[in-house]
């Protein structure tokens, strides 16, 4: 088939199961341009080198042909990660500044016990189902409700977020034959309200802070200066809208690789010490993200012969460098004992993912967890059905069945 048509079909809800015979047709094929005049990249060693040049932009804006969309929607500015340096660099620091090490290396440790809590919480309420929906009952509502109690989101306020976050999830997973613009309105408001709801939180806590990032936002200033009102809006849905989609999928798609492979399964429930390299097996092999689809040369650039021009768009396969043979030894086996691991699960460079140490500690807490409460799972549907994005991939429910579950 036509190299051509590779995104096409690389998003084309039929592969959503099983995509990576595709990402090996785009690893054979090497740098491919497609039908709109985007180009593909697909090989890890490419891929990590284009993340480290300083000639490729985030910035959507700087395409030949711009993304309107990327401006930002009814005068709210993009969040950094659409941002190039210097501006990129300032308002990530800021954010990290609240976020980790070295101004506050305790902020995501001093998280396991309040993470530890809420992912008990979630398991007390398996009681009396004998089937479980791993998303709906579990992966779904832990990250939320994680990133809301790490801002300083009031308990009672949490409901909100759920729906916030449902409609703007939905703006990103179409339905066939649906018009697309009601549900991306629907989440372009619900992006509004939650924004201005975290900027007037915010605003609050001005010079009576709370122990949260909120507050470390409006009270903490460094040689930086401080987040304006617009920047702790759009930085606050950031870490909301990121961290949660990220992590409901790393959860649900390492659930689902463990009952596929129930030998590791046990092996991780008698040997709970090796659930972190076990989670960095599952960034590899079922990354959350699987590319990023806003990269723009700022130059022609050359890559493997091929000449990519100055503001075509740019597509890095982030799931397929993954799975490059030429970087990984016998790449398609699930291995969580893996030593020579350097994915690009949470991509790598200026870019790579902030809130990477919070959604390790939860995804190694909540598979621990879950796999020592549960007996014998055993899935419903194999495979699941899946969510409509092809960027955020990941199932859409995952049910499975336990007889400790019902007890």
């Amino acid at each position: 088939m036509a190299a051509d048509t590779l995104f096409r079909r690389i998003t084309d809800y039929a592969h959503r199961a099983d995509p990576y015979p595709l990402y090996a047709e785009l690893r054979e094929a090497g740098v491919v341009r497609q039908e709109d005049g985007s180009y593909l990249v697909g090989t890890y060693h490419e891929i990590a080198a284009l993340l480290h040049d300083p000639r490729i932009s985030s910035d959507r804006r700087k395409r030949a042909v711009p993304d309107e969309t990327a401006a930002g929607e009814q005068g709210i500015p993009p969040s950094f990660i659409g941002l190039d340096d210097p501006e990129h660099h300032r308002l990530r620091r800021l954010a990290m500044r609240s976020f980790g090490p070295p101004h506050t290396p305790g902020r995501i440790d001093a998280m396991e016990g309040e993470i530890t809590r809420i992912v008990k919480d979630l398991i007390t309420g398996f009681e009396g189902k004998k089937r479980i929906d791993i998303v709906d009952d579990f992966a779904y509502p832990l990250p939320v409700t994680v990133i809301c109690r790490l801002l300083g989101v009031p308990t009672e306020d949490e409901p909100r977020f759920r729906l916030w976050s449902d409609t703007i999830v939905a703006g990103f997973d179409p339905t066939p034959g649906e018009d697309p613009a009601e549900r991306q309105r629907a989440g372009s408001e619900a992006r509004k309200a939650m924004g201005l709801y975290l900027g007037e939180l915010a605003e609050k806590r001005r010079n009576r802070p709370s122990d949260d990032m909120l507050s470390a936002f409006v009270n903490d200033e460094g040689p930086d200066g401080l987040l304006t009102q617009l920047e702790i809006m759009t930085t606050a849905v950031l870490l909301l809208i990121a961290g949660h989609e990220t992590t409901v999928n790393l959860i649900t798609n390492g659930i689902l690789t463990l009952l596929r492979h129930p030998d590791e399964l046990d092996r991780l429930r008698s040997e709970p010490a090796l659930m972190p390299k076990a989670v960095e097996e599952l960034l590899r092999y079922e990354p959350p993200v699987q590319m990023l689809p806003q990269r723009t040369p700022l130059a022609d650039i050359e890559v493997l012969g091929v000449t990519i021009p100055k503001g075509a768009p740019l597509i890095l396969m982030l799931a397929s460098g993954n799975r490059d043979p030429q970087r990984f030894r016998d790449p398609d086996r699930f291995d969580p004992t893996r030593e020579d691991n350097q994915h690009l699960g949470f991509g790598s460079g200026i870019h790579s993912c902030f809130g990477a140490p919070l959604a390790r500690m939860e995804t190694q807490l909540a598979l621990t967890a879950l796999i020592q409460h549960l007996d014998k799972p055993r899935l419903v549907e194999d495979p699941p059905p899946y969510r409509r994005s092809p960027v955020l991939r990941g199932p859409r429910h995952l049910l499975i069945e336990d007889d400790r579950a019902g007890a």
